[in-house]
C-alpha cells in the first residue's frame, strides 16, 4: 500500500480525520455522548477492527463523549483478549479506554444474567464523572433489551445513526485511495473470472476463485460474491448456486469486499462464448441511460434529478418503486456497503439530497428479459473530469470463442438476455461503486456474434 519514497495512504491522518468528523457530528447534535454499536461506526471512531463474525453480535460498543475527562479519545468495550491486543497495538487509544465488554451475544445470554444492567450502570457513572448526567445519549443501533435497560436507569435515548452517516459522507484523500485500491483488486479478479468462466464450470467455483484471489491480494473481508448465470439471471436472486455454466449463457458477478475497511460493490456481466443481438442492443441502450446519469452528477444537482433519469418501476413490469428497489439504484460507499447518498425513485423524489465529492455512483443498466448489464465504476461530483463518461463499450465475453480475441475484458458491463423478443421486458440495476477515474474510449462497435 505504500513505499518510503511516495505518499499514498497516511493512516495517522486517516484516523485523525475520521475521529474529528465524528466529534464534529456530536458537537452539532443535542447529545451528551454517542454510544455506538454499529461495527462501521466503531471502526470510524476508535480505528479498531476484529473478525467480521462478531459484526452482528452486538457485543462490541464505543462511547464518544462531548466533554469531560478523556474526551479526546473514545472508550471501547471489546471481546475478551481483543482488549489486550488493542492496548498493545492501537496506541492512539489510552490503555484505560480499552475495556472488556460482553452483553449477551444477541440474547444467547439472557438479560436476566445482569450483563446489560452492569454495562449501563458503568456508562451512567462515566457520564456522571464527565458532568453529562441527564443529557440525551445518541445510539446508532441497539438491542431492544439494552435500550430498555438504558431507559430504566434514566438515560434519554435518541438516534445518532443519522449524525454518524452524515459524518461519514465526505471522504478524505486516504479514504479515496483505499476505495480505489479495493476496486483495483476486483479489477484483477475479473481478469481471472474471464479466463475461468466457460461451459462446464459451476457458479460456486467462480465464487471460490474470487475469494481466494481477493484474500491473496490483501482483502480484509469478502462480504459476498454473487454468481448468477443463464435462466437464474431474472429475477435477480442475489446469491450463487452449483449451477453449471452453459454455452451462450450470460453470467453475472457481484463482488463485495473491503480493503482496510473500504468496500466495493462491483459487478459485471459476460456473455459466455457468444452474445446475441438482443444483448448488444440492450447494452447500448443501457449505457446511454447510465452515462446520462453519470454526467448529471455535479455539485448542486439533487438526487431526485438523477433518479428521474432512470425508468419508473411501472416501465419495466413492477407495481411500484418499493417492489423494484435495487434495480434502478445508486449508493455511496465507504466503511459500509450502503452509505449516503441512496439514489432511487423510492426515496430521492421525497427527500432529495445534493451529492458531494467522494460519493460513488454506478448508474443502472437495462436488462431485457433474462439479464442485467453492469454499470461502470465512476467518481461523481467534484472536479469536471471525474464526471466524464468513458463512452460506449462493447459487451465483453468470457470463455472460449471462435475467431475472436478477448473483447475489452477489463471494462465493467452488465448482463442482458439471450433471447431477442420484439418488445423485451426490461429491468434495471444500479449500485454504488468505488470512485474511480473513468478512462476515455472511442470504441462503440458491439462484437459480432460467433
Amino acid at each position: 500500500m505504500g513505499v518510503d519514497y511516495e505518499e499514498r495512504v497516511d493512516f495517522a491522518r486517516l484516523r485523525e480525520y475520521r475521529l474529528g468528523r465524528a466529534k464534529d457530528a456530536l458537537a452539532a447534535s443535542e447529545c451528551a455522548a454517542f454510544l455506538l454499536f454499529d461495527f462501521y461506526n466503531i471502526r470510524y471512531t476508535t480505528q479498531t477492527w476484529i473478525g467480521g463474525a462478531l459484526g452482528d453480535k452486538m457485543t462490541r460498543y464505543a462511547l464518544l463523549t462531548r466533554s469531560g475527562e478523556g474526551s479526546e479519545a473514545p472508550y471501547l468495550w471489546d471481546f475478551g483478549s481483543a482488549v489486550r491486543h488493542h492496548q498493545a497495538y492501537s496506541n492512539w487509544l489510552p490503555d484505560e479506554h480499552c475495556l472488556p465488554g460482553m452483553l449477551g451475544m444477541r440474547g444467547a445470554v439472557a438479560p436476566s444474567a445482569g450483563l446489560m444492567e452492569s454495562a449501563v450502570r458503568q456508562i451512567v457513572g462515566m457520564l456522571a464523572d464527565a458532568g453529562l448526567t441527564g443529557q440525551p445519549v445518541g445510539v446508532d443501533i441497539v438491542e431492544p433489551a439494552f435500550m430498555l435497560e438504558m431507559q430504566r436507569q434514566g438515560i434519554t435515548v435518541v438516534d445518532c445513526q443519522q449524525s454518524m452517516l452524515d459524518a461519514r459522507v465526505v471522504k478524505n484523500a486516504d479514504e479515496i485511495m483505499l476505495l480505489t485500491q479495493a476496486a483495483a483488486m476486483v479489477d484483477g479478479v475479473y481478469v481471472d473470472i474471464v479466463e475461468k468462466a466457460r461451459p462446464g464450470v459451476r457458479e460456486n467455483e467462480i465464487v471460490a476463485l474470487a475469494n481466494k484471489r481477493l484474500y491473496e491480494m490483501g482483502s480484509d473481508q469478502v462480504e459476498a460474491v454473487n454468481a448468477i448465470s443463464g435462466e437464474r439471471c431474472n429475477p435477480h436472486p442475489h446469491n450463487f448456486t452449483d449451477r453449471i455454466i452453459r454455452p451462450g449463457d450470460q453470467a453475472f458477478f457481484d463482488i463485495i469486499h473491503s480493503f482496510n475497511g473500504y468496500r466495493t460493490c462491483y459487478y459485471r456481466t459476460f456473455a459466455v462464448g457468444s452474445s446475441t443481438p438482443a444483448q448488444r442492443d440492450a447494452y447500448t441502450k443501457a449505457r446511454e441511460w447510465m452515462d446520462v446519469a453519470i454526467q448529471a452528477v455535479r455539485p448542486g444537482v439533487g438526487t431526485d434529478e438523477i433518479a428521474a433519469l432512470w425508468p419508473k418501476a411501472t416501465d419495466f413490469g413492477f407495481a411500484d418503486e418499493l417492489a423494484a428497489f435495487g434495480l434502478q439504484f445508486g449508493h455511496g460507499l465507504g466503511l459500509g456497503l450502503h452509505e449516503r447518498p441512496i439514489i432511487s425513485r423510492l426515496n430521492s423524489m421525497r427527500e432529495p439530497v445534493e451529492p458531494g465529492r467522494g460519493h460513488g455512483l454506478r448508474a443502472g443498466d437495462l436488462l431485457p428479459r433474462r439479464g442485467r448489464l453492469l454499470g461502470r465504476p465512476h467518481r461523481g461530483g467534484g472536479r469536471g473530469d471525474r464526471g466524464r463518461s468513458a463512452g460506449p463499450h462493447p459487451l465483453p465475453r468470457a470463455g472460449p470463442r471462435r475467431h475472436q480475441p478477448l473483447l475489452r475484458a477489463a471494462e465493467p458491463c452488465r448482463r442482458a438476455s439471450t433471447s431477442a423478443p420484439s418488445k423485451p421486458t426490461c429491468s434495471w440495476a444500479a449500485s454504488g461503486s468505488p470512485p474511480l477515474r473513468a478512462t476515455a474510449s472511442t470504441c462503440s462497435t458491439p462484437p459480432p456474434a460467433t
